[in-house]
Parts: structure tokens; C-alpha cells; sequence
């Protein structure tokens, strides 16, 4: 197999998968749902590389070559609402899609990651699809489950972050001044140079308003964010 290496290869790689699942859990969904039928074996849905799907047994290679995907899924199909089983679905697919790019881009820098994840990130997920299309409803499965915590970067000398003259992101809002702005991908705009540059926030106090930032470079920094948010210095992406 000629695996994809760089950014652009590896995302466009990410899109053509993704597009085959969601086909899978939209315009194909009678199809597929037909296909997952509980009293076959364990099943496996694949996003292929030429923007098709297949719903097929999993790879004999142990290890396999790529990242498998959730095992089993049709043994859960008449056990729930089909709206609730299909956003389920497309919670374990995109796991699996993300595990598939970073599988790919094991050799890319922290610059690399941090523009693979800022291009994947620009797609809505596919379980955020599904729930717009069938009812905001999450899956049981996936309620009441905390978010896992991501460790910060490491510090380091940085040359000088991913940056762009235009934001891509929407403007940072009052009411995203919450615990859930922990992990989120942003833009944060420098004055100085009136550039936007690409960051993570990595914890956030919403007592005193505070937010820990990293840079793709691994650089951090502390942000009063009443100030951010007045100033319209952040876009969320």
C-alpha cells in the first residue's frame, strides 16, 4: 500500500474515508443498515481510500496494517432507537478516522500534527452530522462520560507558530467561557504584527477567567480571556 506522508496527503486521505462512512450513515443508511444484521459476525464499517464504505469482518494480520475499526456494531443495531445507533456509529467511525490520520503522520513534526488536526478539524465530525440530521439525541453509551484530560506540551524554543493574516474560525463568544473550552483549537490574534496564530487551550479557570494556551510550536502562555473576548482577539475553530 502507498501510504500517504505529508499533510495534505494524510488530510485528503482523512477526507475520502470520511466521506465513504458518511455515505454509509446517510444516503446509503437502508443499505447499510440492512447489511448490519446482529446475527452475522463481528462486522467492522471502513471508509476506503476512493470515498466508498464497506461493512466487512476485520483484517486477519495481527497486528493489522492500519488502525482497525470498532468491532462489533451490528450486534448493537436492534438493541436501540436507529437514530441513537447510528450516531454510535459515528462516535466509534470517528475515532477510528483519527487514529487512521495520526497512524499516517507518525513522522510529522509538531507543526505537521498541529496542521493535519487544524485541517481535520475544519470538517464537522461525523457524529455532529448525524445528530443535526436525526435529532440532537446523544447515545446512551456516550452519556455521562467526562472528557479525557489532554497534557499539555512540553515548553520549548519556539521559531515562530503556524500564523495567517485572516482567522478561519468563528469569533470567540460569552457564553464559550465554560469548562468546555479545555482542549479546543483556537486563533489568537497578535497586535503587534496583526497576525492570527494557531493554538490549543489546554485548561481553563472559569472562576477568574483564566486560560493556559500552547502554540503548534509547544510555546505557553496565560490569557486573561475578559480581555481576549472584549478585544475579539480569539476565533474558535
Amino acid at each position: 500500500m502507498d501510504y500517504p506522508r505529508t499533510v495534505d496527503e494524510i488530510f485528503h486521505d482523512y477526507e475520502k474515508r470520511r466521506e465513504g462512512i458518511l455515505k454509509a450513515l446517510t444516503d446509503d443508511v437502508d443499505e447499510f443498515f440492512s447489511q448490519a444484521d446482529p446475527d452475522r459476525e463481528n462486522l467492522c464499517l471502513y471508509g476506503q481510500r476512493d470515498g466508498t464504505w464497506t461493512l466487512d469482518l476485520p483484517a486477519d494480520e495481527v497486528p493489522s496494517e492500519l488502525p482497525e475499526p470498532s468491532l462489533g456494531l451490528n450486534f448493537a443495531r436492534d438493541g436501540m432507537q436507529k437514530r441513537e445507533w447510528l450516531s454510535l456509529v459515528a462516535v466509534h467511525s470517528d475515532a477510528w478516522l483519527i487514529a487512521v490520520a495520526f497512524f499516517y503522520g507518525v513522522k510529522l513534526d509538531a507543526l505537521g500534527r498541529a496542521r493535519l488536526f487544524a485541517q481535520i478539524n475544519s470538517l464537522p465530525t461525523l457524529f455532529e452530522v448525524i445528530s443535526k440530521q436525526y435529532g440532537k439525541k446523544i447515545p446512551p453509551i456516550m452519556q455521562n462520560v467526562a472528557p479525557t484530560s489532554v497534557p499539555p506540551a512540553k515548553k520549548k524554543k519556539i521559531e515562530r507558530p503556524t500564523e495567517s493574516s485572516a482567522p478561519s474560525g468563528r469569533p470567540l463568544r460569552a457564553d464559550d467561557l465554560t469548562p468546555l473550552l479545555k482542549g479546543r483549537q483556537a486563533e489568537l490574534f497578535w497586535p503587534d504584527n496583526k497576525l492570527w496564530y494557531l493554538v490549543e487551550i489546554i485548561a481553563y479557570n472559569p472562576k477568574v477567567k483564566q486560560a493556559k494556551i500552547v502554540y503548534a510550536s509547544g510555546e505557553e502562555e496565560d490569557l486573561e480571556m475578559d480581555e481576549i473576548l472584549r478585544e475579539g482577539h480569539m476565533h474558535l475553530l
